[in-house]
């Protein structure tokens, strides 16, 4: 019986980052049956290398979404993917350095008053997007594509409907606001006409992702390697809240070293393909926490899933007809969520902005990553979060610790 329900279980994880994890690609024009693929492919790098001991789950990671559009837009996908695999490597070396020296690196390196502005921004950043695209408009607000009152309308139902979900739902299904919102958006869309399902009717029931290899452009390169930052931090955390709700300290074993590098190999082999970096999905940790679920065979069964739903090319074609006023809403909630956790990060470690130094620190980030600060040197030019994570572990590098905050920084 034990056999049976661990495959039903996995396939239940995956339905709970579903929304999430198709939702990335079709922000950033990547393939969906690419990102599931890749999503699968990399859990199971992921497992190989921490000797499946971490019942964790692997996906698109939010983090990078600026950054790829940013890319796609300047140097093409597959520019952009050789940049992500320059990522990947980031965070191959960090888990080489905390096996050398101890996490205290990290934490050196990476305090909350330079991980806290710089997740704010990859959030406040993406804020026109989302707006533009719930008022029915392309993400830079050019084109429209969906008349405004109807877009709205649509917007709007997907919104509240991921609010409520998040709020007042229980048990399993609180933990997927993201589909039932993409789910009540698209019935919004259906009764308004404005879904067209000529990809669907054109499409193969099996077919082969729309794989992409990547090229090595070393101005990609460099725009991506700071974008690291912020997920690895986030990586960090994802690991201690699973240590917590299974009682095991996955720090010490497999260690925080094995599990940095098994995230970054799962990058590097997701842009590879042309699928979206990988990161722990907390969704997958809330459920896992839900369900006392903590076999890590179950995520061997998740990432079964979704390479299996890689193929079938009629899913693939159905996540592209999702209409943007419904991508939109969600989004609205989403980036300010994720400007919500910087703010977080800095209230729980309790840092002192009326400390000068902390206050320059954040404050300088954060202007500079809203406003689209850029420095150029020829043909070269930073910009966005790759600036803002560079600026702020440099500044928190050279300003001088004020005594008593000597401990935080």
């Amino acid at each position: 019986m034990k056999r049976v329900l661990i495959p039903l279980q996995g396939a239940q994880m995956l339905f709970v980052a579903f929304g999430a994890l198709v939702l990335m690609p079709l922000l950033t024009g990547l393939d969906t049956s690419v990102a599931l693929f890749t999503a699968g492919f990399g859990t199971l790098l992921f497992q190989l290398v921490t000797k499946r001991q971490v019942p964790i789950f692997l996906a698109s990671s939010f983090a990078f979404i600026a950054p790829i559009l940013y890319g796609v837009q300047t140097w093409g996908i597959p520019a952009t993917m050789g940049g992500l695999m320059a990522a990947g490597v980031v965070y191959m070396l960090l888990g080489l350095s905390v096996k050398l020296r101890g996490t205290g690196f990290i934490h050196r390196l990476l305090p909350p008053v330079v991980v806290g502005p710089v997740i704010m921004i990859i959030g406040l950043g993406l804020a026109p997007v989302a707006v533009n695209m719930a008022l029915g408009k392309s993400g830079d607000g050019s084109i429209v594509i969906v008349e405004q009152n109807t877009a709205l309308f649509i917007s709007l139902a997907a919104l509240m409907t991921t609010v409520l979900v998040a709020v007042f739902a229980k048990g399993l299904v609180r933990l997927m606001p993201i589909l039932a919102g993409i789910l009540v958006g698209y019935g919004a869309s259906l009764a308004f006409g404005i879904v067209d399902f000529t990809p669907v009717t054109q499409a193969a029931w099996l077919a082969m992702p729309n794989f992409v290899a990547p090229e090595f452009n070393w101005h990609a390169i460099l725009f991506m390697i700071p974008v690291a930052i912020a997920p690895a931090v986030e990586h960090i955390g994802d690991i201690l809240a699973i240590s917590n709700v299974t009682g095991k300290d996955y720090l010490k074993k497999p260690g925080l070293h094995r599990t940095l590098t098994g995230d970054g190999i799962a990058t590097i082999a997701a842009s590879a393909l042309g699928g979206p970096p990988n990161t722990t999905y907390s969704e997958v940790t809330g459920a896992v926490t839900l369900t006392k679920s903590f076999d890590p065979r179950i995520m061997t069964w998740t990432a079964i899933t979704a390479i299996t739903l890689a193929f079938v090319g009629k899913l693939g074609a159905l996540m592209q007809t999702i209409p943007v006023p419904v991508m939109g809403g969600i989004m609205c909630l989403l980036f300010g969520s994720i400007a919500a956790v910087g703010l977080n990060t800095l209230i729980r470690h309790q840092v002192d902005l009326s400390e000068p130094r902390n206050l320059s620190i954040v404050g300088v980030t954060l202007v500079f990553g809203i406003g689209g600060m850029a420095f150029g040197i020829g043909s070269f030019s930073l910009t966005g979060i790759s600036l803002c994570g560079i600026v702020a572990i440099l500044m928190n590098l050279i300003l001088p610790a004020a005594k008593k905050h000597k401990a935080d920084a």
